[in-house]
């Protein structure tokens, strides 16, 4: 079993700051890459930033310049600094986890798991 639990959402006015993190637990040999996803109403979900286990991080244009990612792939965490928040950023946002776990012979499997969402709500 894996878990991913997200925390750090809430509401804030528009130019604030908030700090999500993300900890995956569970039977994970090796984290490949974490990211950060968000959905807004009506919409599908997006990539917001990604970091591999080296450390190469990866941003959707809309945020770049303004929220931050970082993480351990060794403790498994993942957290994302949005700074200068508009309206816009709105939205539910979903800790992604690509993994690898052993398998019942004891073969590495990669997967990917989400966690259940924490929401992000920038007011005017």
């Amino acid at each position: 079993q894996v878990r991913v639990l997200e925390s750090g959402g809430g509401l804030v006015q528009a130019g604030g700051s908030l700090r999500l993190s993300c900890q995956a637990s569970g039977s994970i040999v090796s984290v490949n890459a974490m990211g950060w996803y968000r959905q807004a109403p009506g919409e599908e979900r997006k990539l917001v930033a990604t970091i591999s286990s080296s450390g190469s991080t990866s941003y959707a244009d809309s945020v770049k310049g303004r929220f931050t990612i970082s993480g351990d792939a060794a403790k498994k965490t993942v957290n994302l600094q949005m700074n200068s928040l508009k309206p816009e950023d709105t939205a539910v946002y979903y800790c992604n986890l690509d993994a690898s776990s052993r398998d019942y012979y004891g073969l590495e499997q990669e997967f990917v798991s989400w966690g259940q969402g924490t929401r992000v709500t920038v007011s005017s």
